[in-house]
Protein backbone atom coordinates (compact mmCIF):
# COMPACT_ATOMS: atom_id res chain seq x y z
CA UNK A 1 0.00 0.00 0.00
CA UNK A 2 1.46 3.42 -0.92
CA UNK A 3 1.76 5.53 2.22
CA UNK A 4 2.83 8.99 3.40
CA UNK A 5 3.10 10.72 6.76
CA UNK A 6 3.90 14.16 8.14
CA UNK A 7 7.56 15.20 8.19
CA UNK A 8 7.95 18.44 10.14
CA UNK A 9 11.23 19.44 8.51
CA UNK A 10 10.10 19.34 4.88
CA UNK A 11 8.55 22.34 3.12
CA UNK A 12 7.72 22.97 -0.52
CA UNK A 13 9.97 25.72 -1.88
CA UNK A 14 10.75 26.74 -5.44
CA UNK A 15 9.23 26.50 -8.92
CA UNK A 16 6.97 23.67 -10.03
CA UNK A 17 5.89 22.74 -13.55
CA UNK A 18 2.82 20.56 -13.20
CA UNK A 19 0.95 18.35 -15.64
CA UNK A 20 -0.53 19.82 -18.85
CA UNK A 21 -4.27 20.48 -18.91
CA UNK A 22 -6.22 17.26 -19.46
CA UNK A 23 -9.45 18.87 -20.73
CA UNK A 24 -7.63 20.97 -23.31
CA UNK A 25 -5.36 18.08 -24.35
CA UNK A 26 -8.35 15.88 -25.25
CA UNK A 27 -9.91 18.68 -27.29
CA UNK A 28 -6.69 19.69 -29.06
CA UNK A 29 -6.34 16.15 -30.40
CA UNK A 30 -9.97 15.95 -31.52
CA UNK A 31 -10.13 19.33 -33.26
CA UNK A 32 -6.72 18.78 -34.87
CA UNK A 33 -8.05 15.47 -36.24
CA UNK A 34 -10.91 17.31 -37.99
CA UNK A 35 -8.80 20.16 -39.41
CA UNK A 36 -7.25 20.37 -42.87
CA UNK A 37 -3.49 20.03 -42.62
CA UNK A 38 -0.98 19.20 -39.89
CA UNK A 39 -1.23 20.52 -36.36
CA UNK A 40 1.65 20.66 -33.90
CA UNK A 41 0.57 20.14 -30.28
CA UNK A 42 3.15 21.16 -27.69
CA UNK A 43 2.90 20.18 -24.01
CA UNK A 44 0.18 17.57 -24.58
CA UNK A 45 -0.64 15.63 -21.42
CA UNK A 46 0.75 12.13 -21.90
CA UNK A 47 -1.46 10.56 -19.26
CA UNK A 48 -3.46 7.42 -19.98
CA UNK A 49 -6.76 9.31 -20.39
CA UNK A 50 -5.49 11.52 -23.22
CA UNK A 51 -3.59 8.69 -24.89
CA UNK A 52 -6.90 6.77 -25.07
CA UNK A 53 -8.34 9.65 -27.12
CA UNK A 54 -5.30 9.57 -29.43
CA UNK A 55 -5.62 5.80 -29.85
CA UNK A 56 -9.33 6.08 -30.69
CA UNK A 57 -8.68 8.76 -33.32
CA UNK A 58 -5.98 6.57 -34.90
CA UNK A 59 -8.55 3.77 -35.18
CA UNK A 60 -10.71 6.23 -37.14
CA UNK A 61 -7.98 6.91 -39.69
CA UNK A 62 -6.21 9.91 -38.16
CA UNK A 63 -2.41 9.93 -38.28
CA UNK A 64 -0.96 11.04 -34.94
CA UNK A 65 2.81 10.97 -34.35
CA UNK A 66 4.79 11.62 -31.21
CA UNK A 67 7.95 13.55 -32.12
CA UNK A 68 10.79 14.77 -29.89
CA UNK A 69 9.17 17.99 -28.66
CA UNK A 70 5.54 17.72 -29.71
CA UNK A 71 2.74 15.63 -31.20
CA UNK A 72 1.84 16.00 -34.89
CA UNK A 73 -1.73 15.37 -36.05
CA UNK A 74 -2.56 15.06 -39.74
CA UNK A 75 -6.20 16.18 -39.93
CA UNK A 76 -8.77 14.48 -42.16
CA UNK A 77 -11.36 17.28 -42.36
CA UNK A 78 -14.76 17.63 -40.74
CA UNK A 79 -16.31 14.70 -42.65
CA UNK A 80 -13.17 12.63 -43.03
CA UNK A 81 -13.29 10.09 -40.20
CA UNK A 82 -13.59 6.40 -41.09
CA UNK A 83 -15.27 3.56 -39.23
CA UNK A 84 -13.17 2.48 -36.24
CA UNK A 85 -11.19 -0.65 -37.05
CA UNK A 86 -11.51 -1.95 -33.49
CA UNK A 87 -13.40 -1.36 -30.24
CA UNK A 88 -12.75 2.10 -28.76
CA UNK A 89 -11.32 1.38 -25.32
CA UNK A 90 -11.66 4.50 -23.17
CA UNK A 91 -9.82 3.05 -20.17
CA UNK A 92 -10.74 5.18 -17.14
CA UNK A 93 -11.53 8.33 -19.13
CA UNK A 94 -15.08 9.59 -18.87
CA UNK A 95 -14.04 12.69 -20.82
CA UNK A 96 -12.79 10.64 -23.77
CA UNK A 97 -15.94 8.49 -23.76
CA UNK A 98 -18.39 11.39 -23.62
CA UNK A 99 -16.62 13.60 -26.15
CA UNK A 100 -15.99 10.82 -28.68
CA UNK A 101 -19.60 9.64 -28.37
CA UNK A 102 -20.61 13.00 -29.80
CA UNK A 103 -17.84 13.01 -32.39
CA UNK A 104 -18.96 9.76 -34.08
CA UNK A 105 -22.70 10.58 -34.02
CA UNK A 106 -23.06 12.21 -37.48
CA UNK A 107 -21.03 9.53 -39.31
CA UNK A 108 -22.56 6.64 -41.24
CA UNK A 109 -20.70 3.95 -39.34
CA UNK A 110 -20.86 1.99 -36.08
CA UNK A 111 -18.55 2.57 -33.11
CA UNK A 112 -18.20 0.26 -30.13
CA UNK A 113 -17.14 1.80 -26.79
CA UNK A 114 -15.85 0.15 -23.64
CA UNK A 115 -13.71 1.07 -20.64
CA UNK A 116 -12.17 -0.28 -17.47
CA UNK A 117 -14.15 -1.69 -14.54
CA UNK A 118 -14.62 1.79 -13.05
CA UNK A 119 -15.78 3.46 -16.26
CA UNK A 120 -18.22 0.62 -17.01
CA UNK A 121 -20.04 1.58 -13.81
CA UNK A 122 -20.34 5.26 -14.67
CA UNK A 123 -23.56 6.69 -16.16
CA UNK A 124 -23.44 7.68 -19.82
CA UNK A 125 -27.16 8.32 -20.38
CA UNK A 126 -26.72 12.09 -20.20
CA UNK A 127 -24.62 12.08 -23.40
CA UNK A 128 -26.44 9.23 -25.13
CA UNK A 129 -29.73 11.17 -24.90
CA UNK A 130 -28.61 14.03 -27.23
CA UNK A 131 -26.73 11.53 -29.43
CA UNK A 132 -30.07 9.83 -30.13
CA UNK A 133 -31.77 13.16 -30.78
CA UNK A 134 -29.30 13.82 -33.61
CA UNK A 135 -30.63 10.62 -35.22
CA UNK A 136 -28.02 8.07 -34.18
CA UNK A 137 -29.00 4.73 -32.67
CA UNK A 138 -27.55 3.55 -29.38
CA UNK A 139 -27.30 0.03 -27.98
CA UNK A 140 -26.15 -0.07 -24.38
CA UNK A 141 -26.49 -1.85 -21.09
CA UNK A 142 -29.22 -0.74 -18.72
CA UNK A 143 -29.08 2.97 -17.77
CA UNK A 144 -26.71 3.71 -20.63
CA UNK A 145 -23.79 1.85 -19.10
CA UNK A 146 -20.79 0.67 -21.10
CA UNK A 147 -20.11 -1.22 -23.23
CA UNK A 148 -22.30 0.57 -25.78
CA UNK A 149 -22.48 0.96 -29.54
CA UNK A 150 -23.36 4.09 -31.47
CA UNK A 151 -24.75 3.52 -34.96
CA UNK A 152 -24.17 6.91 -36.54
CA UNK A 153 -26.37 8.63 -39.05
CA UNK A 154 -25.39 10.16 -42.39
CA UNK A 155 -28.44 12.44 -42.17
CA UNK A 156 -27.92 13.92 -38.71
CA UNK A 157 -30.49 16.53 -37.72
CA UNK A 158 -29.52 19.67 -35.76
CA UNK A 159 -31.06 19.80 -32.30
CA UNK A 160 -32.07 22.27 -29.62
CA UNK A 161 -30.98 20.89 -26.29
CA UNK A 162 -31.65 22.20 -22.80
CA UNK A 163 -29.16 20.75 -20.34
CA UNK A 164 -30.76 19.94 -17.00
CA UNK A 165 -27.38 20.15 -15.25
CA UNK A 166 -24.47 22.29 -16.38
CA UNK A 167 -21.89 19.86 -17.77
CA UNK A 168 -18.94 20.74 -20.00
CA UNK A 169 -18.73 17.13 -21.18
CA UNK A 170 -22.37 17.03 -22.32
CA UNK A 171 -22.00 20.45 -23.96
CA UNK A 172 -18.83 19.38 -25.78
CA UNK A 173 -20.42 16.10 -26.84
CA UNK A 174 -23.22 18.06 -28.54
CA UNK A 175 -20.83 20.59 -30.10
CA UNK A 176 -18.67 17.80 -31.55
CA UNK A 177 -21.77 16.10 -32.99
CA UNK A 178 -22.83 19.42 -34.53
CA UNK A 179 -19.53 19.87 -36.43
CA UNK A 180 -20.58 17.46 -39.22
CA UNK A 181 -24.33 18.13 -38.96
CA UNK A 182 -26.02 20.38 -41.51
CA UNK A 183 -28.04 23.19 -39.89
CA UNK A 184 -27.84 25.07 -36.61
CA UNK A 185 -27.61 23.25 -33.30
CA UNK A 186 -28.57 25.21 -30.17
CA UNK A 187 -27.55 24.40 -26.59
CA UNK A 188 -28.99 26.00 -23.47
CA UNK A 189 -26.77 25.64 -20.39
CA UNK A 190 -28.45 26.52 -17.05
CA UNK A 191 -25.15 27.76 -15.61
CA UNK A 192 -21.95 28.61 -17.41
CA UNK A 193 -19.51 25.72 -17.24
CA UNK A 194 -15.99 25.29 -18.60
CA UNK A 195 -15.79 26.51 -22.17
CA UNK A 196 -12.56 25.03 -23.56
CA UNK A 197 -14.37 23.67 -26.64
CA UNK A 198 -15.86 27.05 -27.52
CA UNK A 199 -12.53 28.82 -26.99
CA UNK A 200 -10.79 26.30 -29.22
CA UNK A 201 -13.45 26.61 -31.92
CA UNK A 202 -13.05 30.38 -31.98
CA UNK A 203 -9.25 30.00 -32.07
CA UNK A 204 -9.69 27.84 -35.18
CA UNK A 205 -11.86 30.49 -36.84
CA UNK A 206 -15.21 28.72 -36.44
CA UNK A 207 -18.30 30.88 -36.02
CA UNK A 208 -19.97 29.95 -32.75
CA UNK A 209 -22.49 32.29 -31.14
CA UNK A 210 -23.03 32.68 -27.42
CA UNK A 211 -25.70 34.78 -25.70
CA UNK A 212 -26.17 35.22 -21.96
CA UNK A 213 -29.42 33.82 -20.58
CA UNK A 214 -29.86 34.28 -16.84
CA UNK A 215 -27.00 32.50 -15.07
CA UNK A 216 -26.32 30.42 -18.16
CA UNK A 217 -26.11 30.91 -21.88
CA UNK A 218 -27.49 29.98 -25.29
CA UNK A 219 -24.86 28.57 -27.68
CA UNK A 220 -25.52 28.23 -31.42
CA UNK A 221 -23.38 26.53 -34.05
CA UNK A 222 -24.03 25.87 -37.76
CA UNK A 223 -22.32 22.66 -38.85
CA UNK A 224 -20.09 21.70 -41.79
CA UNK A 225 -17.74 24.67 -41.36
CA UNK A 226 -14.34 23.54 -42.63
CA UNK A 227 -11.19 24.82 -40.91
CA UNK A 228 -7.43 24.73 -41.34
CA UNK A 229 -4.98 23.25 -38.88
CA UNK A 230 -3.44 25.44 -36.20
CA UNK A 231 -0.75 24.70 -33.65
CA UNK A 232 -1.60 24.31 -29.96
CA UNK A 233 0.49 24.97 -26.86
CA UNK A 234 -1.35 23.39 -23.94
CA UNK A 235 -1.27 25.33 -20.63
CA UNK A 236 -0.73 23.44 -17.39
CA UNK A 237 -3.73 22.09 -15.52
CA UNK A 238 -5.38 24.12 -12.74
CA UNK A 239 -6.89 20.87 -11.41
CA UNK A 240 -3.41 19.35 -11.07
CA UNK A 241 -2.04 22.60 -9.66
CA UNK A 242 -4.68 22.49 -6.92
CA UNK A 243 -2.96 19.58 -5.16
CA UNK A 244 0.29 21.51 -4.81
CA UNK A 245 -1.48 24.77 -3.97
CA UNK A 246 -3.25 23.12 -1.05
CA UNK A 247 -0.08 21.26 0.01
CA UNK A 248 1.88 24.54 0.07
CA UNK A 249 -0.87 26.31 2.03
CA UNK A 250 -0.86 23.56 4.66
CA UNK A 251 2.84 22.74 5.05
CA UNK A 252 4.72 25.21 7.21
CA UNK A 253 7.34 27.47 5.54
CA UNK A 254 6.26 26.47 2.02
CA UNK A 255 6.51 28.99 -0.80
CA UNK A 256 6.11 27.90 -4.42
CA UNK A 257 5.56 29.21 -7.94
CA UNK A 258 3.48 27.13 -10.34
CA UNK A 259 4.44 27.95 -13.92
CA UNK A 260 2.21 28.40 -16.96
CA UNK A 261 -1.13 27.41 -15.36
CA UNK A 262 -4.45 27.89 -17.13
CA UNK A 263 -6.68 30.30 -15.20
CA UNK A 264 -9.84 30.10 -17.29
CA UNK A 265 -12.42 32.02 -15.18
CA UNK A 266 -14.78 29.03 -15.37
CA UNK A 267 -12.11 26.81 -13.75
CA UNK A 268 -10.81 28.98 -10.91
CA UNK A 269 -13.45 28.46 -8.23
CA UNK A 270 -10.86 26.56 -6.18
CA UNK A 271 -8.59 29.63 -6.14
CA UNK A 272 -11.45 31.95 -5.20
CA UNK A 273 -12.42 29.67 -2.32
CA UNK A 274 -8.89 29.20 -0.99
CA UNK A 275 -8.24 32.97 -1.11
CA UNK A 276 -11.48 33.53 0.81
CA UNK A 277 -10.12 31.10 3.42
CA UNK A 278 -7.07 33.32 3.86
CA UNK A 279 -4.77 31.53 1.46
CA UNK A 280 -1.83 33.63 0.23
CA UNK A 281 -2.25 33.13 -3.52
CA UNK A 282 -1.29 35.64 -6.21
CA UNK A 283 -0.68 35.75 -9.96
CA UNK A 284 2.07 37.08 -12.20
CA UNK A 285 2.88 37.01 -15.90
CA UNK A 286 -0.81 36.85 -16.89
CA UNK A 287 -1.29 36.30 -20.63
CA UNK A 288 -3.34 34.45 -23.27
CA UNK A 289 -2.32 31.35 -25.23
CA UNK A 290 -4.68 30.18 -27.95
CA UNK A 291 -7.50 32.13 -26.34
CA UNK A 292 -6.93 30.57 -22.90
CA UNK A 293 -5.89 32.74 -19.95
CA UNK A 294 -2.62 31.63 -18.38
CA UNK A 295 -0.49 32.83 -15.44
CA UNK A 296 2.18 31.82 -12.96
CA UNK A 297 0.66 31.22 -9.52
CA UNK A 298 2.48 32.14 -6.30
CA UNK A 299 1.49 30.32 -3.08
CA UNK A 300 2.70 30.65 0.53
CA UNK A 301 1.90 28.72 3.69
CA UNK A 302 -1.20 30.23 5.31
CA UNK A 303 -3.47 29.77 8.30
CA UNK A 304 -6.83 28.89 6.78
CA UNK A 305 -10.26 29.74 8.17
CA UNK A 306 -13.59 28.12 7.31
CA UNK A 307 -15.96 29.54 4.70
CA UNK A 308 -19.26 28.64 3.05
CA UNK A 309 -18.90 27.81 -0.65
CA UNK A 310 -22.04 28.78 -2.61
CA UNK A 311 -23.76 26.25 -4.86
CA UNK A 312 -23.27 28.43 -7.94
CA UNK A 313 -19.49 28.03 -7.61
CA UNK A 314 -19.68 24.24 -7.95
CA UNK A 315 -19.33 24.16 -11.74
CA UNK A 316 -16.06 26.12 -11.58
CA UNK A 317 -14.40 23.79 -9.05
CA UNK A 318 -16.24 20.48 -9.43
CA UNK A 319 -13.04 18.44 -9.91
CA UNK A 320 -11.27 20.19 -7.06
CA UNK A 321 -13.67 19.39 -4.20
CA UNK A 322 -11.64 16.35 -3.04
CA UNK A 323 -8.51 18.45 -2.47
CA UNK A 324 -10.54 21.43 -1.24
CA UNK A 325 -12.04 19.14 1.42
CA UNK A 326 -8.49 18.46 2.65
CA UNK A 327 -7.97 22.23 3.03
CA UNK A 328 -11.28 22.44 4.91
CA UNK A 329 -10.22 19.64 7.27
CA UNK A 330 -7.14 21.68 8.17
CA UNK A 331 -8.92 25.06 8.48
CA UNK A 332 -10.27 26.70 11.61
CA UNK A 333 -14.06 26.43 11.88
CA UNK A 334 -16.78 24.64 9.91
CA UNK A 335 -16.57 24.81 6.11
CA UNK A 336 -19.83 24.20 4.25
CA UNK A 337 -19.84 23.19 0.58
CA UNK A 338 -23.11 23.44 -1.36
CA UNK A 339 -24.30 22.13 -4.72
CA UNK A 340 -22.25 18.91 -4.73
CA UNK A 341 -24.72 16.50 -6.39
CA UNK A 342 -22.54 16.24 -9.52
CA UNK A 343 -19.78 14.66 -7.42
CA UNK A 344 -21.82 11.48 -7.22
CA UNK A 345 -21.30 10.69 -10.94
CA UNK A 346 -17.57 11.24 -11.22
CA UNK A 347 -14.91 8.48 -11.35
CA UNK A 348 -16.45 7.37 -8.08
CA UNK A 349 -19.21 8.71 -5.88
CA UNK A 350 -16.75 11.40 -4.82
CA UNK A 351 -19.07 12.96 -2.26
CA UNK A 352 -19.30 9.65 -0.41
CA UNK A 353 -15.58 8.83 -0.82
CA UNK A 354 -14.52 12.26 0.51
CA UNK A 355 -16.82 11.91 3.54
CA UNK A 356 -15.87 8.33 4.37
CA UNK A 357 -12.13 8.91 4.11
CA UNK A 358 -12.21 12.16 6.10
CA UNK A 359 -14.05 10.40 8.92
CA UNK A 360 -11.46 7.60 8.94
CA UNK A 361 -8.79 10.31 9.21
CA UNK A 362 -10.45 11.68 12.36
CA UNK A 363 -12.44 14.58 10.89
CA UNK A 364 -15.98 15.42 11.98
CA UNK A 365 -18.46 16.18 9.22
CA UNK A 366 -22.07 16.13 8.04
CA UNK A 367 -23.03 14.93 4.56
CA UNK A 368 -26.31 15.57 2.74
CA UNK A 369 -27.51 14.85 -0.80
CA UNK A 370 -25.58 17.81 -2.22
CA UNK A 371 -23.96 19.35 0.87
CA UNK A 372 -20.86 18.63 2.90
CA UNK A 373 -19.95 20.35 6.18
CA UNK A 374 -16.41 19.73 7.41
CA UNK A 375 -15.30 20.60 10.94
CA UNK A 376 -11.70 21.79 10.81
CA UNK A 377 -9.24 19.94 13.02
CA UNK A 378 -7.94 16.37 12.74
CA UNK A 379 -8.02 13.96 15.67
CA UNK A 380 -4.45 12.77 15.16
CA UNK A 381 -3.74 9.04 15.27
CA UNK A 382 -0.40 7.37 16.00
CA UNK A 383 -0.72 4.70 13.32
CA UNK A 384 -1.37 5.12 9.59
CA UNK A 385 -5.05 5.10 8.60
CA UNK A 386 -6.03 2.84 5.72
CA UNK A 387 -8.04 4.51 2.98
CA UNK A 388 -9.88 3.28 -0.12
CA UNK A 389 -9.94 5.19 -3.42
CA UNK A 390 -12.58 3.34 -5.52
CA UNK A 391 -10.09 3.61 -8.43
CA UNK A 392 -10.47 7.42 -8.39
CA UNK A 393 -7.27 9.34 -9.16
CA UNK A 394 -8.38 12.58 -7.49
CA UNK A 395 -9.37 10.80 -4.29
CA UNK A 396 -5.97 9.08 -4.24
CA UNK A 397 -3.97 12.29 -4.77
CA UNK A 398 -6.07 14.33 -2.33
CA UNK A 399 -5.64 11.87 0.53
CA UNK A 400 -1.92 11.52 -0.12
CA UNK A 401 -1.83 15.29 0.56
CA UNK A 402 -3.95 14.65 3.66
CA UNK A 403 -1.28 12.25 4.87
CA UNK A 404 1.23 15.10 4.94
CA UNK A 405 -0.86 16.76 7.68
CA UNK A 406 -1.24 13.64 9.84
CA UNK A 407 1.09 12.34 12.54
CA UNK A 408 0.53 8.67 11.68
CA UNK A 409 0.02 9.32 7.99
CA UNK A 410 -2.18 7.38 5.58
CA UNK A 411 -2.02 4.18 3.57
CA UNK A 412 -3.81 4.29 0.21
CA UNK A 413 -5.14 1.06 -1.30
CA UNK A 414 -4.17 1.94 -4.87
CA UNK A 415 -2.44 4.85 -6.61
CA UNK A 416 -1.88 3.29 -10.04
CA UNK A 417 -4.77 5.27 -11.56
CA UNK A 418 -2.91 8.57 -10.92
CA UNK A 419 -1.20 7.82 -14.24
CA UNK A 420 -4.46 8.69 -16.00
CA UNK A 421 -4.16 12.41 -15.28
CA UNK A 422 -0.88 13.26 -13.56
CA UNK A 423 1.99 10.89 -14.46
CA UNK A 424 4.70 12.88 -12.62
CA UNK A 425 2.70 13.61 -9.43
CA UNK A 426 4.93 11.56 -7.14
CA UNK A 427 8.14 12.71 -8.84
CA UNK A 428 7.41 16.38 -8.11
CA UNK A 429 7.01 15.60 -4.42
CA UNK A 430 10.17 13.47 -4.53
CA UNK A 431 12.06 16.53 -5.85
CA UNK A 432 11.16 18.24 -2.53
CA UNK A 433 12.27 15.20 -0.54
CA UNK A 434 8.75 13.90 0.09
CA UNK A 435 8.60 10.20 -0.80
CA UNK A 436 5.43 8.13 -1.08
CA UNK A 437 6.63 4.74 0.16
CA UNK A 438 5.34 1.58 -1.49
Amino acid sequence: MPSISRKNDIALKGEITIAPDKSISHRALIFSALAHGKSKITNLLEGEDVLKTAAALRLMGVEIKKLDSHFEVNGVGVAGLSEPSDVLDMGNSGTAARLLAGLVTPYDFTSFFTGDASLRKRPMARVLEPVKQFGAKVISRKNGLMPFAIIGTKDALPIEYKMRVASAQVKSCILLASLATRGTTVIFEPEKCRDHSEIMMRHLGLKILQENEGNGSKISYSGLQEFDAKDFNIPNDISSAAFFIVAALLIKDSKIKLKNVGINPLRTGILTSLIEMGGKISFENEREIGGEKVADILVEHSELKAIEVPAERATSMIDEYPIFAIAAANAKGITKMNGLAELKVKESNRLLMIAQNLEICGVELKMGDDVLEVVGGIKQQKNPVKLATAMDHRIAMSFLIMGLTMEGGVEIDDTSMIQTSFPNFEKIFADFGIIFSQ
